[in-house]
């Protein structure tokens, strides 16, 4: 699939495949605060070795990537403890950009997320439910962490309206909260408050997400790649929608 996430797969396939993820550049891949070192080195070439092949030295959070349960619990399940069908959900996009643009500090309230069913239908038990903030505009330029004196800045999912979401069955056993910022959190909490409640309840997260704009408000589901460690905390991923 070209870099864009335009699809580009058989038109007979039963689905439209998108890319949800961006590529991984250490020339503009934001790295959150704290977090290790982005590097690609080339190892070999065609030329000397007969092949070509490059070096990645990154964190298991680099990137489009999901995390598990284990990143924020502990004794919580790791990225090899998980099924297959916990990387497999349907899929809800919710549209915040106006309100992340007036203020990017946001919190995704209850209130959201009913006048939302309102307009869509309930959000489907086990779901992957995606804020759209628009903060991908911001890639590759210091507006996405968008650090300053008081701290981050970045929109995020509401401590209330994730309970809720738990509560309801709305994020089931199997669910996932996805963005496309640094993660669920707003940026504010230094405490990663829904991030703790999220793998507190078995759920995973897809950060960095890309592509939003070609993400259905309903109707699509989520397939997650990415490699696997033994002990992992999540992975880089390949976040594919299919439509």
């Amino acid at each position: 699939m070209p870099n864009n996430g335009i699809d580009t797969s058989d038109r007979d396939t039963p689905h439209r495949i998108v890319s949800l993820s961006h590529v991984n550049d250490p020339a503009s891949t934001p790295i959150f605060p704290g977090d290790p070192e982005f590097t690609l080195e080339t190892a070999t070439t065609v030329e000397a070795d007969g092949y070509y092949l490059q070096y990645v030295k990154q964190g298991e959070h680099t990137g489009t990537h999901w995390g598990a349960p284990a990143h924020f619990e502990l004794g919580g399940l790791t990225a090899d403890q998980l099924d297959a069908a916990d990387l497999y959900l349907p899929a809800v996009k919710i549209d915040i950009r106006e309100k992340s643009a007036q203020n990017p500090d946001y919190i995704l309230t209850i209130d959201d997320l009913v006048e939302w069913e309102s307009r869509h239908g309930r959000i489907p038990d086990g779901a992957a439910v995606i804020l759209w903030t628009g903060w991908e505009s911001r890639w590759g330029t210091d507006l996405y962490a968008n650090i300053d004196g008081s701290g981050m800045h970045q929109p995020g999912f509401g401590v209330d309206a994730v309970q809720w979401l738990l509560d309801s069955g709305r994020l089931g056993r199997r669910g996932a909260l996805g963005t496309d910022t640094f993660g669920p959190d707003a940026g504010s909490d230094e405490r990663y408050t829904v991030s703790t409640l999220l793998y507190g309840a078995h759920r995973i997260s897809l950060e960095n997400l890309a592509n939003l704009s070609a993400l259905p408000v309903t109707g699509a589901h989520v397939l997650v790649g990415g490699t696997v460690n033994r002990g992992g905390s999540g992975s880089p991923a390949t976040v594919y929608a299919l439509i």
